[in-house]
């Protein structure tokens, strides 16, 4: 599962340089803990030059209205193709989540402890996802799911799930027409050994805490 991520880099020229964009949103704010049901940029296929602003939870368009029973905020990579409720959108409705770091959590003995898992460079990189748009009645949202994978060795022992983060140079195959047999290869755990990771202050917890310190590492006691 992946329930919380930050997106921190936000400057207008990296962002375009990096994914050979034309258009950004307004006003991008850094985010360091970033938790369902709010807005976050995304790349969709549809419009591969821009990022836009979506609802992380996914509201399928079939939907009767954003019901918290359908708002879901993963998607298991091994039935993508097996439920009805994600094998049109890996179709037709694929998308690159932006992200910098992810959260899990690690449990330790009645406690858990968040960790902070993020690329050995600390750079950009790009989660799976998938989107919809639902309207009704004059109402719209476009909204989206993280694609989650078994663990690799490296967060395997803090949890036995993962976001599939998708390598930089297979992120415009995600984007661009996909055939069956690649889904297998794009949706697989990635490289531990391009990973690192840490404990960070169980303040993460809580989604109002969404300010520079919640990444630090944690201080020993």
């Amino acid at each position: 599962m992946c329930g919380r991520y930050s997106q921190t880099r936000i400057e207008e020229r990296e962002l375009k340089e990096r994914f050979k964009l034309k258009k950004i949103p307004q006003g991008l704010q850094k985010r360091f803990n970033i938790a369902p049901q709010q807005n976050v940029p995304v790349i969709l296929n549809a419009t591969p030059e821009e990022i836009s602003l979506v609802r992380w939870g996914l509201v399928p368009g079939w939907a009767e209205g954003p019901n918290m029973k359908y708002t879901m905020i993963n998607a298991r990579a091994e039935s993508l193709r097996e439920k009805p409720m994600y094998r049109g959108l890996v179709r037709r409705k694929r998308c690159l989540i932006i992200a910098d770091s992810f959260y899990e959590w690690k449990k330790e003995g009645k406690t858990k402890q968040p960790f902070r898992i993020m690329l050995e460079n600390e750079g950009l990189f790009c989660f799976a996802g998938l989107w919809d748009h639902w309207e009704r009645d004059g109402n719209e949202i476009t909204s989206c799911t993280i694609i989650t994978t078994d663990a690799n060795r490296l967060v395997r022992p803090i949890h036995d799930r993962m976001p599939v983060i998708l390598p930089r140079e297979r992120e415009g195959d995600w984007l661009a027409e996909i055939r069956d047999q690649d889904l297998d290869e794009l949706l697989k755990p990635y490289d531990p050994q391009a990973l690192k990771a840490y404990p960070v202050s169980p303040a993460v917890n809580n989604p109002k805490n969404d300010q520079s310190d919640i990444i630090l590492p944690l201080s020993p006691h």
